[in-house]
Parts: structure tokens; sequence; C-alpha cells
């Protein structure tokens, strides 16, 4: 029987073969890369799976030459959609990564009722969207995209404001008062916990927040709470500048934890200026969106 030792070296080995076996079925074109260049071996270089991963070169370099490193489940997932990974492949990544089991996928969360839908679209140019307890983007309408992010083009894995916070540079300087935003965020994380304990998308989530943010770690054991509410936000957009909105979150009726958010400003004010500059120069893309991601975490 071989020893510990001897059961990881040969894991990593086999880890480091797969990587590279699954690296060279795929064409630069498969994963929206130019194509121009002439290239000595098929698939993609590692390079350009370390950009996709958004991990280092030199950390994807020592995982194919089966070097003794233990990457994070938000690196392996990383991977896993780099590299188009099915779910079989994909739990055979982590055990041979961590020698275990891949976590749950993320279910579809519930969908949101089409009255609410309508309603977007209706009070639009009023920035609107619907969220859950664990801070998923359900459904959106346009001004919500010029406002924010565009939700349309946002992988559906990361169309969650808790991770727009802590995992995409822009939310540090979009959120002037990115600290009180993202303890906010936690605390209403947490308030998701009591409402579904059970939630395995809720665990995943913060187990990849936890992973990839040590001011998650921190902040989390503070077991702060916050449910819906009111207040107000100070946004630095990167059309229009600084503008400040109050924003009103709403439970929904009917749900346990659909949330209705709506901004808006003083009727003359510099930040309803900058809201119609915004509305008059957004995209003519569809409103009011349905998410309906296979979830997969990040």
């Amino acid at each position: 029987m071989p020893s510990a030792r001897q059961t990881v070296t040969m894991a990593t080995r086999e880890l480091a073969h797969f990587l590279r076996t699954r690296r060279a079925r795929i064409q630069p074109e498969d994963a929206g890369l130019p194509t121009s260049e002439r290239r000595r071996a098929p698939g993609l270089r590692r390079a350009e799976v370390a950009m996709l991963a958004g991990i280092s070169p030199d950390y994807y370099m020592r995982l194919e030459q089966g070097r003794d490193v233990r990457p994070s489940s938000s690196v392996l997932d990383a991977l896993a959609r780099a590299l188009k990974f099915d779910d079989d492949e994909r739990d055979h990544l982590y055990r041979l990564a961590r020698a275990e089991p891949a976590p749950p996928i993320r279910a579809a969360p519930p969908p949101v009722n089409a009255s609410v839908r309508r309603l977007l679209d209706v009070i639009d140019p009023v920035p609107a969207y619907v969220l859950n307890g664990r801070l998923d983007v359900l459904a959106w309408n346009t001004m919500a995209t010029a406002l924010m992010i565009d939700f349309d083009a946002t992988p559906p894995a990361h169309r969650n404001l808790a991770w727009f916070t802590f995992c995409d540079p822009r939310a540090r300087t979009y959120y002037v008062e990115w600290d009180t935003i993202a303890c906010h965020a936690i605390a209403q994380l947490r308030t998701a916990t009591g409402l579904t304990p059970d939630d395995q998308a809720t665990k995943a989530l913060i187990s990849e927040l936890a992973d990839r943010s040590e001011e998650f770690r921190t902040w989390w054991n503070r077991h702060d709470v916050k449910g819906p509410g009111i207040g107000r936000k100070e946004f630095d957009h990167p059309l229009v500048g600084r503008l400040t909105l109050d924003y009103v979150c709403a439970l929904l009726p009917g749900t346990i934890d659909h949330q209705l958010i709506t901004y808006t400003a003083p009727a003359g004010s510099p930040a309803q200026a900058a809201l119609d500059r915004l509305a008059a120069d957004r995209p003519n893309s569809a409103r009011g969106r349905i998410q309906d991601p296979t979830w997969a975490t990040s």
C-alpha cells in the first residue's frame, strides 16, 4: 500500500497530466482568443489558461509541473471554467487537487414573478433590480445596468453583489465608502444563512469569498446581520462621476428572500442630472432580463 506521501505525489502527477491534456484539447478560438499566430502545439498556452482563470502564469506552471501545490476551491473552479470542464471533469479535478469531491453546483434561484418583471420596466428610468438573500441579481432594468455593471454581459456565476464587492477590483472605486458597503453585504449574507441554513449555494459563495478575501474573513467573524431597509449610497461612476442616491430595499410579498431595490435622487439635484445623463446614454438592450444560470462556484 502506498504511503500518504506517495499518494499525494501520485495525485499531483496525475493532476499535472490531466491539466496538460485538457489544455491541449481547447483551441484559442473556443476561448475567445486570437488565432492569427502560428502555434507549435495544439490547444492553449499555459499563460492563456492562467489569464482565463485569473491566476498567475507561474502558479499555473507549478500545477502543470506536478509541484506540491494545494489550490483553493476558487482557483479550481476558475480552472474548470477556463478549460470548459463538465461536471465529471470538475469532480475529478477536485479529487486530484484536494482529495475530496467537488462541492455541489449552485442550483438556479427560483424565478422572479412576471408582475415584478413588468414593474421593473414600468418604473424605468429608475434604476431597479431584484436580489435574493445571498445577493444574486435575479432581474434588472436597463437603468440598473447603466448605473452599476452590465448584468447582461456578466457571467451568471458573477451576477452577485457580494462577489462583485469583494472579487471585482472595480468595486473599490465604484463604491465611495467601500468598507461600509462590504460590511453591509456580509451582514446580509449572514442573515441569509439564518433564513436558509442548509442552502448549499450560500455556503459555497461564503467559502469562495473567504478564500479570496482576508477582509471578508475578518468581517465575517463579527456575526453582524442586516435585512431589507432604506439608506443612501455614494457612487463614483466612470461616466458621470460622483453621485449620491437614496435606495429602498423592500421584501417582495410571497417570497422568503426576494428583494426589490430602487435608487432615486431629489428632483433637480446633481444626482438626478447624472441619472438623466445615464438614461440618455444607455444601450437599448432588453429590460428586466431574468437570470437563469447553471450555477457553478467561481
